[in-house]
């Protein structure tokens, strides 16, 4: 496995490797930028705001001239032949462009690859962030020892990424991997997607706002919760103060519909990874996002996780399941960025 350094230490650069590539992880409030070299150490790292009122040319404009400075103050420059960038919501990954993100209004339909590749005269290769975040984990983290690899995000919905045998499943439609919209519950009351409308979707199970949801809908039946104190007097929940960081604060302190809420969140996941490895067969399975119930440091977190291995197996062949390991992603928030400089990385090789 590759040892990226922690983006807050960067790498020397007199101890680097050329070629260096930018991953550029673009989100609604900041986008992520770090500068990597060939064995994957991070010699820079800038967050900048995405000041997403400015518009995108503005955006444009930044970037490039963090890229001019920070290679010039590193003394890389003429070594640094592409950029990957990832990005969040509906895309046209042929055309390069942006369609529809939630977050970005004023981005939408913006021809982002071309826009960057003139600023800073470099190749740019785009993807999903969730897919750069696979990749991240599939070059440097929990995927590393694997040929291929899928990669769920837990967060406000659930992201997905796919590699099979080094290459990402893209799609026709530039909307491959999106593991959060499979259908895991086909009962006519199943819960519906926030984000995708469709009903009985995995994000509505599996994600921070499916949990929340599940968690509102047990409090107007059950109030021995300590949960309750976050129900109003008109048995609604306030939704700034009902999180999946509570819920799972509650399970630690024992609260029995804490535990029960993340047992279920885990028996959904399991499904789903069934469904998924019994698709594509990628033999290693990681759950990265911030929605881990404390990780492999918790015993929530290992229960959590314990469960969705239990489920999987009862589901699936046990040749299957001897050969699939599912794990909790280890590159935490600097996937995005390091599996964007590493799909930059792959396509210039």
């Amino acid at each position: 496995m590759a040892i990226h350094s922690d983006r807050d230490h960067a790498f020397p650069t007199e101890s680097s490797t050329a070629p260096y590539f930018w991953g550029i992880d673009i989100g609604g409030t900041s986008i992520k930028c770090g500068l990597v070299d060939d064995q994957g150490h991070t010699v820079a790292f800038e967050q900048v705001p995405t000041r997403e009122s400015e518009g995108p040319e503005a955006a444009v404009r930044g970037l490039a001239n963090m890229v001019r400075e920070t290679e010039q103050r590193c003394g890389v420059t003429g070594k640094v032949p592409g950029i990957g960038m990832g990005a969040p919501g509906p895309m046209d990954l042929p055309r390069g462009r942006l369609v529809a993100p939630p977050q970005l209004p004023s981005w939408w339909d913006f021809p982002i690859v071309e826009k960057i590749a003139e600023a800073t005269g470099r190749q740019v290769e785009f993807l999903n962030d969730a897919n750069a975040a696979a990749f991240g984990e599939y070059w440097l983290g929990s995927g590393s020892e694997h040929s291929s690899m899928l990669l769920l995000t837990l967060g406000t919905g659930v992201g997905g990424g796919i590699i099979i045998e080094d290459e990402l499943v893209n799609g026709v439609n530039s909307f491959g991997s999106e593991c959060g919209h499979i259908l895991v519950d086909a009962s006519p009351d199943a819960q519906i997607c926030q984000w995708g409308g469709g009903r009985g979707q995995l994000e509505a199970y599996a994600s921070a706002t499916g949990v929340v949801a599940i968690t509102r809908k047990r409090l107007r039946e059950q109030t021995d919760s300590s949960l309750a104190r976050f129900v109003n007097r008109d048995g609604e929940t306030d939704a700034d103060e009902l999180t999946s960081k509570r819920v799972y604060e509650a399970a630690v302190a024992g609260d029995s519909l804490a535990n029960t809420i993340v047992d279920e969140t885990a028996r959904w996941l399991g499904i789903a990874i069934t469904t998924l490895v019994h698709t594509v067969d990628p033999g290693s399975v990681v759950l990265g996002g911030a929605m881990n119930f404390g990780g492999e440091e918790c015993p929530i977190g290992k229960r959590f996780m314990e469960q969705i291995r239990e489920e999987f197996r009862q589901r699936t062949f046990p040749n299957v399941y001897e050969g699939t390991t599912i794990s909790f992603a280890s590159l935490g928030s600097d996937a995005g960025y390091l599996g964007a400089a590493g799909y930059a990385r792959k396509a210039h090789s």
